[in-house]
């Protein structure tokens, strides 16, 4: 039989407000409003370097509004229990789409670049480089907002025993999140850093056109911005979509649950299976074999609250049973 206490909401704090769902909102608000300024000055004032700025500031809005939705969606549903290890995943898949989109504007800015090697427009250099120059001050800003390291962000936790066989453990322990493992904020965090060196190496090949004449430079610094852009959006794919695919955990994770439970007398790891249901939030499959009669809850009393192991299922084999 199994002494089984359930707990169905699996919400493993999902269901608070995430730092950065604050931060990139607000950042939202400043790219809608340089946004809606460009756009009615590129009009009002016939300037398609204005016009064009504002609808690639009306892309990255639209980006950024994805992220927020993911935060919202995540945090209004964490306790729908179709959802069987609560809505973590949903910063991942936050983050993997605006990773996908930041492919899709490196891509766009080679395109231009590339045309623009090949077929040279007149640039109208005053008014460009101060377009370029308000870019980069509002996408400093926001940089700034999003890069600001404060996401400590804490998940509760509760007790689920399945003692004989099985034990879930969600402890009332506060496990902290860093930036890093917000993946749905570094993709914001991505999108406003790629306008903001988009605006940079802009300044930079607009002066030494202007002054220089090597008006070549424009197209060259989109298509060394989209490298760059690029490396960015292939590196946050791999990361999200290895939690989305349910990945391993990260080695120091697995490591340090094996390492814990190395020093159990008796006991020997047959399968163990750890895997990301949230950022920096792991859930843990584990089937032992114990010579001393341990129970799931002694294993599970092991491993160590900082590794983020929110939810274990612990099958317990004894020496007697193996040998009936």
């Amino acid at each position: 039989m199994h002494d089984f206490v359930n707990d169905p909401s699996h919400v493993f704090g999902q269901d608070k407000k995430r730092p950065g769902e604050a931060r990139t909102f607000v950042v939202i608000a400043i790219t809608a409003t340089m946004m809606v300024v460009e756009i009615s000055a590129g009009i009002a004032f016939g300037s398609m370097a204005l016009l064009a700025d504002g609808l690639h500031m009306g892309s990255h809005a639209a980006a950024l509004g994805i992220a927020a939705f993911a935060y919202v969606y995540a945090r209004r549903h964490a306790r729908d229990e179709r959802f069987s290890f609560g809505t973590g995943k949903v910063n991942a898949l936050g983050g993997f789409t605006g990773a996908v989109l930041l492919a899709v504007f490196a891509l766009m800015m080679t395109w231009e670049s590339v045309l623009r090697l090949a077929h040279p427009v007149p640039i109208a250099f005053n008014q460009a480089i101060l377009v370029a120059v308000l870019g980069l001050i509002v996408n400093g800003v926001s940089v700034f907002v999003l890069g600001d390291d404060e996401s400590h962000d804490h998940g509760h936790g509760h007790s689920h025993k399945h003692d004989h066989h099985h034990a879930h453990d969600h402890d009332h322990n506060h496990h902290s999140h860093d930036a890093h493992h917000d993946h749905n904020l570094r993709a914001a965090y991505f999108h406003v850093l790629a306008d903001a060196l988009t605006s940079l190496l802009a300044i930079f090949a607009l002066l030494a056109a202007k002054y220089f004449g090597a008006v070549w430079m424009d197209p060259v610094m989109g298509i060394v911005g989209a490298i760059l852009v690029a490396r960015w959006s292939i590196g946050l794919i791999r990361t999200t979509s290895a939690v989305l695919l349910d990945h391993q955990a990260p080695d120091a994770v697995v490591e340090g649950i094996r390492t814990a439970l190395m020093d159990v007398q008796g006991l020997t790891i047959s399968d163990m299976h750890v895997w990301s249901i949230g950022p920096k939030l792991y859930a843990l499959e584990l089937c032992a074999l114990s010579s001393d009669g341990l129970s799931a809850n002694d294993v599970r009393a092991r491993i160590p609250h900082h590794l983020g192991v929110v939810h274990a299922t612990i099958e317990m084999r004894h020496a007697a049973e193996n040998a009936g």
